[in-house]
């Protein structure tokens, strides 16, 4: 028998354990039910989305997906041009903020959903993302995310996204070299996330600023609720669940 998946707590220290999920939903154009029960055998705190609804009636998608997974939408979707964060009623929110990254000409728009928010004494900065298609956009971005990293004020935090490239990708060794890739450092369940179908690439992670724990990390195969065929059915990436141990605010 597998090793249960950390559960969310609050410790006497006031540390928080909580469970961060990263999902490329794919505008929710997939079966949503499937999606939906994915989510919520993750049981997240918080949920960082990638390619959340922008269009029409892109609040009323999110606001679907919120109330059908027990969370609640924090910020994001079209004014990041994707990227979405939700959370559970455990959180308290602090601040919540949309960046638009600069558009390269002939490319999709790219932003990031950024906030923090606190578990009891614990205090968390959170990035989704969704870097782009060409390499040296995604390089560009990434040194653009770690400023916006830097300028949440905060000294624990996590990015959860779509990076488009492996770990030995420019984009994803300048994150990996400055954070800790969740994956790398306390793998468990699955390890490459694209296509759902048939997954032979690890281009969705968890990333944690140093000073945070992690537990464990990786796609939840084994997670009680999971199952191949929803994985297969919610949309084309599969999603990154991390168990971080985030210490109290000094």
């Amino acid at each position: 028998m597998p090793t249960p998946f950390p559960n969310s707590r609050t410790e006497s220290d006031g540390s928080a354990v909580i469970r961060v999920l990263s999902y490329n939903v794919r505008s929710l154009r997939d079966d949503t039910e499937a999606l939906a029960r994915i989510i919520t055998a993750c049981a997240p705190d918080v949920l960082l989305l990638q390619e959340a609804p922008r269009f029409f009636r892109w609040r009323k998608k999110l606001a679907r997906l919120a109330n059908a997974t027990g969370l609640v939408y924090l910020t994001g979707g079209a004014p990041a041009a994707g990227p979405a964060i939700l959370c559970s009623l455990r959180a308290t929110v602090e601040h919540a903020e949309d960046t638009l990254l600069p558009l390269t000409p002939g490319q999709h728009r790219r932003g990031l959903a950024t906030a923090v928010v606190r578990f009891g004494a614990a205090r968390l900065g959170l990035v989704s993302c969704h870097l782009g298609l060409q390499k040296a956009e995604r390089r560009a971005h990434g040194g653009l995310l770690l400023e916006r990293l830097g300028a949440l004020g905060v000294e624990h935090a996590v990015v959860g996204g779509d990076l488009n490239e492996g770990p030995g990708g420019p984009a994803f060794s300048l994150l990996a070299d400055a954070l800790q890739d969740g994956a790398a450092v306390a793998p468990r369940g699955g390890t490459d996330t694209f296509p759902a179908t048939g997954p032979d690439r690890r281009i969705d992670a968890v990333l944690a600023t140093r000073g945070i724990e992690v537990l464990a990390c990786g796609v939840p195969t084994d997670l009680p609720g999971v199952t191949g065929s929803d994985l297969r059915a919610a949309t084309d990436h599969l999603p990154v669940l991390a168990a971080l141990s985030i210490p109290a605010h000094s």
